[in-house]
C-alpha cells in the first residue's frame, strides 16, 4: 500500500520535528491557526450535518491540554445515518486528522467502519471532503495503532509496546 507508506513516512518525518521535550506540539505551532481551522472544520460539518431543528450539532472539543492534538470534533448520533458518534481528533503536528467511530480502536479504518455499519458511504463522504478541501491529512487508526518506533523518549516507555503512533500525535501525553 503506496498510501500507507506515505503516511508511514510522514508520521516519521513530523516526529523528527524540532520541539520542546513534552512532545505536545513542534517549534513554531501556531496554536491560533489551529483553534480558527477546527472552527471553520466545526462550522462546515455543521452545515453538512445540520438541520434546522439541530442547530450546530457538531461539539467541538477545545479544552484539550497536555496532549499531542489540541481539538477534538464529535457528530452525535442523532444527525448521523448509522446512529454512531463520529469522532474527529486534530494533531498538533502537520494539519493531521483522524476519523474514529466511535472510539480511536473501533475500526480499523473506515472501509471497515462502513462495512459494520457503524458509518455509512455519505457520511463517509461528509467527513472527508470537509478534511480534504480544508488541507488536513487523514491518517487511518490502523496506522496509528501500530507500535511507535520514533526518535523521541516514548520509543523508551514502559512497559515496551504500549506506546502507539496514535499515543504520539492523537492523545494525552
Amino acid at each position: 500500500m503506496d498510501d500507507d507508506r506515505s503516511i508511514i513516512d510522514l508520521l516519521h518525518a513530523l516526529d523528527r520535528l524540532p520541539g520542546p521535550e513534552h512532545l505536545e506540539f513542534p517549534d513554531g505551532f501556531d496554536s491560533m491557526r489551529a483553534r480558527i481551522r477546527a472552527i471553520q472544520l466545526r462550522k462546515r460539518l455543521n452545515e453538512d450535518f445540520g438541520t434546522p431543528e439541530r442547530d450546530q450539532p457538531v461539539r467541538l472539543d477545545d479544552g484539550i491540554q497536555d496532549a499531542s492534538f489540541s481539538f477534538g470534533l464529535r457528530i452525535p448520533p442523532g444527525v448521523t445515518e448509522a446512529g454512531e458518534w463520529i469522532c474527529v481528533r486534530l494533531s498538533n503536528y502537520g494539519d493531521l486528522a483522524v476519523v474514529t467511530t466511535p472510539k480511536p480502536d473501533s475500526h480499523p479504518d473506515l472501509d471497515a467502519a462502513v462495512a459494520d455499519g457503524a458509518l455509512s458511504e455519505r457520511d463517509r463522504h461528509r467527513v472527508e471532503s470537509a478534511l480534504k478541501e480544508m488541507e488536513y491529512q487523514l491518517v487511518p487508526p490502523r496506522l496509528l495503532l501500530r507500535e511507535y518506533d520514533g526518535v523521541t523518549w516514548l520509543a523508551d516507555a514502559e512497559p515496551a509496546g504500549e506506546v502507539t503512533w496514535w499515543t504520539r500525535f492523537f492523545d494525552y501525553l
